[in-house]
């Protein structure tokens, strides 16, 4: 894991323009949206895309275990009107979803994306431009599918799952710059660690935690699996997530005015960012407990 903190040039040794930007990010965008499905290309699944633009940036975006794309309906359409064509493959839904095949899925997406014209084709991406993120399980996906690829522009991991084969040991092949959001909270069930997926990345990364947010709330899950106990949602941290990406995002893919975004050290209201050095002590080997510590 790489980092710039002997290197900050920045007043204080904190980035002040994402304070001032991700109440803005937060909200939706000044462009308007276009859905599609992702079927027409062979591939079940969405896509959203601003209006028009030509040599857009595009996001492929993996779901979470048994969470279909319909789900995230509000965070594909917010990063689409902050001017990204998004799309995300509707596969691998199943009680034992094959890891591998679904970042397959994923590195198709950008294919699609890269290489056909949207919307009556006025809409266009720049193959330049090409990033992946996702969610639990699709965040561990994404990570694999941009090991050993380097005309991806980076990969976000929101709230991490565990994945076979290990987004871990794929990590160390991730030359690209990384986003690693981790939940502000303890969680009884933790299905996966960040800690370990930020100290094994290869390129820079950046490490986030967002206060009250646990790794269920992301999704926009219907209001009857959240009375039955099946996962939350969380409005407000969902808001701050979806900020959090959509900065990175545009700073990765060369909008310098949202530069500090994909700083180590920028804050603001609600998340942490951790330094390397904090996000090791993290790591289960390295917690001290009245028992030593326990090994990870």
């Amino acid at each position: 894991m790489k980092h710039t903190e002997a290197v900050s040039t920045k007043v204080g040794g904190v980035a002040p323009k994402m304070k001032s930007q991700f109440p803005t990010l937060a909200k939706r965008g000044p462009h308007h949206v276009l859905t599609g499905d992702l079927a027409f290309a062979g591939l079940p699944g969405r896509v959203y895309a601003p209006e028009e633009g030509s040599g857009l940036p595009a996001i492929a975006f993996g779901h979470d275990w048994r969470t279909p794309v319909a789900q995230y309906h509000a965070t594909l359409r917010h990063l689409a009107s902050w001017g990204f064509v998004v799309a995300a493959p509707d596969t691998e839904l199943g009680a034992m979803p094959n890891h591998r095949g679904f970042a397959n899925d994923l590195e198709s997406t950008l294919q699609i994306l890269a290489g056909v014209k949207l919307g009556t084709g006025n809409i266009t991406v720049n193959p330049k431009k090409l990033l992946l993120a996702g969610h639990g399980m699709g965040a561990g996906c994404a990570v694999l599918a941009a090991a050993g690829r380097d005309h991806i522009r980076g990969v976000a991991a929101l709230y991490p799952a565990v994945t076979s084969p290990s987004s871990y040991d794929a990590a160390k092949n991730v030359e690209v710059p990384g986003l690693v959001v981790a939940a502000g909270e303890d969680e009884i069930f933790d299905r996966g660690n960040p800690p370990r997926l930020a100290t094994n990345w290869a390129g820079d990364v950046v490490y986030r935690k967002v206060k009250d947010a646990g790794q269920h709330d992301f999704s926009e899950s219907p209001m009857w699996r959240r009375l039955l106990g099946f996962s939350s949602s969380n409005v407000k941290t969902q808001e701050q997530t979806r900020a959090l990406l959509a900065g990175w995002a545009k700073s990765v893919t060369g909008d310098k005015d949202y530069a500090d975004f994909a700083e180590w050290d920028a804050k603001a209201k609600g998340v942490e960012s951790l330094s390397l050095e904090e996000v090791r002590e993290l790591l289960p080997e390295n917690k001290k407990t009245g028992f030593g510590a326990f090994p990870g």
